[in-house]
């Protein structure tokens, strides 16, 4: 279908009309046909990206593989995870740094007290800053299960005896499980096997 489009004539400038010779007054442009519009086929369609899996900020867990069940509390405003760690000792093994430390936690359904000895290399030490002072903690690497998934994760260790939680899970962790419902609590049971380990970047 053609549709005529038509141009000022300058004649009101000129006093009659003047046109370029390969300029008529009237030029044709070609328009879609609205049968031609209809039959023209549409893009595929994109299918939707799997959305993240979301956590409440409060999660059961256990530690790997003793299997020691813990609450963890998945914190936003924190980089590093961190482990209550008691009776923490350094020592050397091979030339490396070692640390040697104690897992505390309650069992939910017997009230009995766990206690595990864990001993970890230490990849680095973090500097913390608080109200009594600057302190190095050591970083180690320890893995945890959330939902169906096994987590190999850094971890820096202090005793936080006087915390509500043993397991704090920072941002650097938090990549690589999900999102964060800060409404919601305890949204998964931990169901970990062997095989579903999944380390960091």
């Amino acid at each position: 279908m053609l549709v005529a489009a038509t141009f000022p004539s300058p004649a009101n400038y000129y006093g009659g009309p003047i046109f370029p010779r390969s300029l008529s007054p009237h030029a044709f442009i070609q328009a879609p046909s609205p049968d031609a519009a209809a039959e023209r086929p549409c893009p595929p369609a994109v299918a939707a990206e799997s959305p993240e899996r979301v956590f409440g900020w409060i999660e059961k867990g256990s530690i790997e593989p003793e299997n020691i069940p813990v609450k963890m509390k998945l914190d936003t405003g924190a980089l590093t995870s961190s482990l209550d760690a008691k009776d923490l000792r350094r020592f050397e093994r091979d030339g490396d740094e070692w640390v040697r430390f104690d897992v505390e936690v309650t069992d939910k359904d017997t009230g009995k007290l766990i206690d595990s000895r864990f001993e970890r290399r230490v990849l680095r030490n973090v500097k913390v800053r608080g109200a009594g002072g600057a302190e190095r903690r050591p970083v180690v690497k320890m893995q945890i299960c959330i939902g169906k998934q096994i987590y190999e994760e850094e971890f820096s260790l202090n005793d936080r005896g006087k915390m509500n939680y043993p397991v704090l899970i920072g941002r650097r962790t938090l990549g690589h499980l999900g999102l964060v419902d800060v409404s919601r609590t305890f949204t998964v049971d931990p169901k970990c096997s062997r095989g579903s380990a999944a380390k960091a970047d």
